[in-house]
């Protein structure tokens, strides 16, 4: 999808990082925006200033949240041509002394974010039959493992397969739908403090491992994140050139080669260096 402009994109996640840079992105190429997130104060932050966007109040884990997100879009602005299913939380921690309630809202918005924006989305792009775009953030940590991460890495592989097998499937019906998994190395975003929305139906006690691992990547992403705006760049840059995995640091082939060379030799893969 070379030719942006007029086009509408609908961004997930919209609140901040590199949701809110999508849309700013989006918007510098004259496109129409539906900008969606769960904090009402950040979703208008984003859109200050912007013309021809609009907001919408969401939770993707629910189903009926994001149908009607798909019915918002498609009443206002007529299609949705560019679909970022970017909504993402961190909850980490070591696996034993993780509580159920960790691994069903890093699930909920991480993967069920995303298949049920498939489910309300896709019926209607395949309907339209005009070319489209989905873009899945994934993660690097989708793609390789490392200790204190459990729930945010067990959704986020979830996530990558899910992106892959919806690839597959518009391929093999011949819709003009591409997909792409944007897999991100640091980015400085505030995903370290995305507690600040779990809903108290899922609230945790704070623990000493659960601390570490959210100050770690606190420090990981503020001292080596790269700026949410060159992401969105490389994302929109990926979209053009029909691209399906976008990685964000030259050094995701590293990654991946430690841990397929571990996975052949029959040996846990060590941990990559998350840069």
């Amino acid at each position: 999808m070379e030719q942006l402009l007029g086009k509408v994109a609908v961004v997930t996640g919209a609140g901040s990082g590199i949701g809110r840079a999508l849309v700013h992105q989006f918007a510098a190429e004259q496109m129409r925006v539906v900008a969606a997130d769960i904090e009402a104060t950040a979703l208008a932050a984003t859109v200050a200033g912007l013309a021809g966007t609009s907001t919408f109040i969401a939770d993707v884990s629910r189903f009926d949240d994001v149908d009607a997100l798909a019915e918002h879009a498609y009443e206002t602005f007529g299609s949705t041509d560019v679909l970022c299913n970017n909504a993402g939380v961190f909850a980490g921690g070591l696996m034993w002394e993780r509580p159920p309630a960790d691994f069903e809202w890093t699930l909920g918005v991480n993967l069920w974010g995303i298949l049920n924006a498939i489910r309300a989305f896709v019926p209607r792009m395949i309907a339209a039959g005009t070319p489209a775009h989905i873009v899945n953030t994934t993660s690097m940590a989708g793609m390789c493992t490392n200790a204190f991460s459990g729930p945010y890495t067990v959704s986020k592989f979830a996530a990558q397969a899910a992106t892959e097998c919806l690839a597959h499937d518009l391929r093999a019906i011949g819709a003009p739908i591409n997909v792409s998994a944007v897999v991100p190395a640091a980015v400085d975003t505030r995903i370290a403090t995305s507690s600040r929305n779990r809903p108290e139906s899922l609230a945790a006690a704070r623990t000493d491992d659960a601390a570490f691992v959210e100050q770690a990547l606190t420090d990981l992403t503020t001292k080596l994140g790269a700026p949410p705006d060159e992401v969105a760049g490389i994302i929109v840059d990926a979209i053009r050139a029909e691209q399906f995995l976008i990685p964000t640091k030259p050094s995701y082939g590293d990654q991946l080669r430690v841990r397929f060379d571990g996975l052949l030799a029959r040996e846990l893969p060590p941990m990559p260096d998350f840069d």
